[in-house]
């Protein structure tokens, strides 16, 4: 697991227009929370922050507070949805030796057999694991697996110490047919031009009678 040390803040001001004065500094505007005490407001540089949330689930080490290091998961990452650029984050404070609920990515390993094609129904699951301990990924090899193949949750091969907090009988993905895949999607896309076609021609006799 990757452990990253980045320096905070402590944030006196509020609002969107304090928000925007510590983003302008290159800075990004954070909440540490958890174990019962009161919210933290900090804030972050952002530069660091945003390589750190490169890895999923990336444990923080926050330097700079007033009681010392903590440790801490971020929890909710807010982006611009035009430019990208971090908005806010919340971050979970988590101590070692402590178990958290995390949802890790499923990274699929090898390749389709030929005539096959991957329908992956989740692409990340809901785990525990020491908060110390979270793997990057859940590894899923495909190589092999013959068309009709299924694999469930509880398939899955995790990290020792990790346990699954989804429903084990959840599908995680198919291998499917590639030519029938490539026939419903025709049908479908078939379908939807018929349906467009027949509204534009609905609409077209609407007119003419209005006329």
């Amino acid at each position: 697991m990757s452990e990253v040390r980045i320096a905070a803040e402590p944030r006196t001001e509020f609002g969107k227009g304090a928000a925007r004065r510590t983003r302008r500094a290159g800075k990004v505007p954070a909440v540490l929370y958890g174990h019962g005490t009161d919210p933290q407001h900090i804030s972050l540089p952002g530069h660091d922050l945003m390589l750190a949330l490169k890895t999923p689930n990336v444990l923080l080490t926050i330097e700079g507070l007033g009681g010392g290091a903590e440790l801490a998961l971020p929890k909710d990452v807010q982006r611009d949805p035009v430019k990208g650029f971090l908005e806010h984050v919340d971050l979970l404070l988590v101590k070692r030796g402590e178990k958290v609920v995390i949802d890790l990515p499923v990274n699929l390993v090898g390749d389709v057999v030929p005539g096959g094609v991957v329908q992956q129904e989740l692409v990340q699951v809901s785990v525990e694991a020491e908060a110390t301990k979270i793997p990057e990924a859940v590894d899923l090899s495909i190589e092999g697996l013959e068309v009709g193949t299924q694999v469930l949750a509880g398939d899955l091969k995790l990290p020792s110490g990790v346990t699954l907090q989804v429903d084990a009988e959840a599908l995680v993905l198919q291998i499917a047919d590639a030519t029938a895949s490539a026939g419903a999607t025709e049908t479908e896309a078939e379908a939807a031009e018929a349906a467009e076609a027949a509204a534009a021609a609905s609409e077209a006799e609407g007119e003419a009678a209005a006329e």
